[in-house]
């Protein structure tokens, strides 16, 4: 082997080493670009579909969460004070035109913030209070919790309503997803739960302190509904009612006009405040016309009976 020989593959190598060192580079980058689109994530228990909140993270967000809103003195009494001064669910009748409309805020329903580097808004999506026997859940569409990985800078907003936070704001201690949301994003399994709690107010329970709907699985279609969100450029939540007919044996379908980016995750529900549905599932929650929700079938009842029965 001659020493022009040695020179030539050293050169190459030393090419090959830098091409390397570049792609390694450009995909730190691209990692790093990524995260900052996506927002803080963590991969969590995508084999169950579970995050356990770090604590740390939670209070952040809460803080960042709460430079930007307004805690009324008094916010957070008790669910027999709020239900007196809570407006009442007017009857249910059909929207005509069936067309989404400014609507009063309520207590157990909110926006959901995600503070910090992300591609949203301050509130991204919209949640609702769900009665549980520890008083803590929240249910939303699981586009709104996973995406690429957990967000980790979640905060509900219960009854928000320009710029204020009425009964505080509630972080997560576990967010629930089913594995097959994480694994393809399966629409209809675009369904989670989070388990929540106030920073600042150990042993505060939300459901005590906003009330909550009751669930319903297998709800039996069509059923008279209402849907319930909060648009990301808005301040205020909307609402439609309608007939909510089954689209396939999967999925729930309400016909709203005017349903924007933002009211994801909200509720959709029957005789006042059962919960049979959320903003979700077909094509990320529907069209211009049209609202989905995956249906409340067994896997969503499996996922809530997971959500309360593990313990913190």
């Amino acid at each position: 082997m001659t020493g022009s020989t040695v020179s030539r593959r050293t050169v190459r190598i030393c090419v090959l080493a830098g091409v390397c060192c570049a792609l390694v580079a450009v995909g730190l980058s691209y990692r790093a670009e990524l995260r900052t689109l996506l927002g803080p994530v963590a991969q969590g228990d995508t084999a169950r579909g579970r995050y356990v909140q770090d604590e740390a993270l939670a209070d952040e967000a809460a803080a960042s969460a709460l430079e930007r809103l307004t805690e009324p003195a008094g916010a957070g009494e008790s669910a027999r004070v709020l239900a007196q001064a809570a407006p009442a669910t007017p009857p249910w009748r059909r929207s005509d035109p069936l067309e989404a409309r400014t609507a009063p805020a309520e207590p157990a329903i909110g926006a959901l913030f995600s503070p910090g580097p992300d591609w949203d808004s301050d509130h991204h999506c919209s949640a609702s209070v769900v009665h549980s026997p520890g008083g803590d859940l929240i249910a939303t569409a699981a586009h709104c919790v996973y995406a690429g990985g957990f967000r980790t800078n979640l905060a509900f907003v219960p009854g928000y309503e320009d710029g204020t936070a009425p009964y505080g704001v509630w972080v997560p201690t576990r967010v629930y997803v089913d594995p097959r949301w994480a694994e393809s994003s399966d629409p209809d399994h675009d369904v989670a739960f989070l388990r929540v709690r106030r920073p600042g107010r150990p042993g505060q329970r939300l459901e005590d302190v906003t009330g909550a709907q009751t669930i319903r699985f297998r709800p039996p279609l069509p059923a008279p509904a209402r849907l319930v969100g909060y648009p990301n450029d808005t301040e205020q939540p909307l609402a439609c009612s309608n007939t909510a007919v089954a689209d396939g044996p999967t999925q729930l379908r309400l016909d709203c006009a005017d349903v924007p980016n933002g009211t994801s995750g909200g509720p959709v529900l029957t005789g006042g405040h059962t919960l049979i549905g959320v903003i979700g599932g077909r094509d990320g929650g529907g069209d211009e016309e049209t609202s989905y929700s995956t249906y409340f079938g067994d896997d969503v009842r499996a996922l809530y009976e997971r959500a309360v029965a593990e313990a913190l």
